[in-house]
């Protein structure tokens, strides 16, 4: 792939993150991507967790990144739509190795990247918010380094991971995401989030566009474009 022709993917992408709900199918490995591609979704995002089970290795971050972007390189090669990469959390805890693993994903292909902010910490289950926003920076500045404007989706674990006092995780998804978009986030991803008007209220006051996971008890696709979410996943994170 040409570097133009990645330019042009990367705005695609950006663009599908407009209007209209964009359901991303969540890919594995070359099979599972070509018959996404051929069912006739315009977009791929791959599973960090499918791609990690399929080498052997259990979710959260166990995988090493240079595994991983083998498998999402492949991918990349092997369709003609623009490709997310979920990449976890960065494979590090240094805005640099977040910055590391943005290049490498641009080099393999991808045009859009997941950045998460849990941890496999109990007791500090969420990356301090400072510290997440550097990362989230480093995110962007790699990639503009690059001049692939690599979509940025940053994620919070809040509802995902059960943070903290139920009445208190609204306020707290909120302050993040927010502060997300603010650091150069081109959209937000509240996976375990499943409440019809909870999505809608934060949609309407994080004022970017907001991905959803689908689960059982969410709401559908066409209720969730309803209530203004602009991107929906179909597989577990």
């Amino acid at each position: 792939m040409s570097m133009d022709e990645q330019k042009s993917k990367a705005n695609t992408l950006r663009a599908m993150h407009r209007g209209k709900i964009l359901v991303l199918p969540n890919a594995w490995d070359v099979a599972s991507a070509r018959i996404f591609e051929n069912a006739g979704f315009g977009a791929i995002a791959t599973t960090s967790a499918g791609i990690a089970f399929t080498l052997g290795y259990p979710d959260g971050q166990k995988i090493s990144r240079e595994e991983m972007l083998a498998r999402v390189a492949r991918i990349a090669r092997a369709v003609k739509v623009p490709v997310s990469a979920d990449l976890e959390a960065g494979y590090g805890a240094r805005p640099e190795d977040a910055a590391r693993t943005a290049r490498e994903a641009i080099e393999a292909g991808a045009v859009g990247m997941n950045l998460e902010d849990g941890t496999d910490d109990t007791a500090h289950p969420l990356v301090e918010l400072p510290l997440q926003l550097e990362r989230v920076r480093a995110v962007r500045e790699a990639a503009l380094q690059t001049g692939v404007l690599l979509v940025l989706n940053a994620r919070t674990d809040v509802y995902l991971a059960k943070v903290g006092e139920p009445a208190k995780r609204y306020d707290e998804t909120l302050r993040r995401v927010a502060a997300f978009r603010d650091a150069g986030a081109d959209c937000v991803f509240v996976p375990g989030l499943t409440d019809g008007e909870t999505i809608g209220r934060i949609v309407r006051e994080v004022k970017c566009p907001v991905n959803i996971l689908a689960v059982p008890g969410a709401p559908s696709a066409p209720e969730l474009e309803k209530l203004g979410v602009i991107s929906l996943a179909n597989s577990a994170a």
